[in-house]
């Protein structure tokens, strides 16, 4: 998908949240409407993606399970709705088994550790590990779905959640613009 098609795709699903939230803004208060328009603009962030990525599955799946926000996400996402939730339902059992390596690999790494004789160099790398799986957890926590990522799809999933996240911007910022040029006239 270009860049210009996402955002254009990104811009129309947004639309269609903007205006699901604009029927029910008058019950709203204002950090109601604040969340709703942010929540809207997420899920039409992940719907333009299709679904293709665990960033924007995890996205839709934990916005259509709160009580609150499902029938906007049904409104946003359509015919796409079922599709979607169904894409998302296989997710959980692939997070076993990645935990399930996760914990064997530690605990062959910790047997490694243990037979090693060079100290000033376990000590060091030991470090450097620590520090990696520290600023890892940070960014599992920072994209949707990561918790359940190994590292290379993480990363892979966070270059995908960052332009996707630059697209939303740059549609944000033009239909402001758009909105400052009506008022001017």
């Amino acid at each position: 998908m270009t860049p210009s098609s996402f955002k254009q795709e990104l811009l129309k699903k947004w639309v269609l949240g903007l205006q699901s939230c604009g029927s029910m803004a008058k019950e709203m208060s204002f950090l109601e409407r604040k969340n709703a328009i942010k929540l809207s603009a997420d899920i039409a962030m992940a719907s333009a993606r299709g679904g293709k990525t665990r960033w924007s599955r995890a996205v839709i799946s934990s916005a259509s399970k709160r009580d609150d926000s499902k029938l906007l996400v049904r409104n946003i996402l359509g015919n796409e709705f079922e599709r979607l939730m169904k894409a998302s339902v296989g997710t959980p059992s692939c997070n076993k088994r990645f935990m399930s390596k996760k914990i064997l690999r530690m605990s062959r790494g910790l047997r490694r550790l243990r037979r090693s004789t060079a100290r000033r160099r376990v000590q060091a790398s030991s470090i450097a590990k620590r520090m990696v799986q520290r600023r890892t957890q940070v960014l599992k926590s920072l994209v949707p779905g990561g918790e359940s990522m190994d590292g290379f799809s993480l990363i892979e999933e966070t270059l995908d959640y960052i332009l996707s996240l630059r697209a939303q911007v740059d549609v944000m910022r033009c239909l402001a613009d758009a909105s400052e040029r009506l008022k001017s006239k």
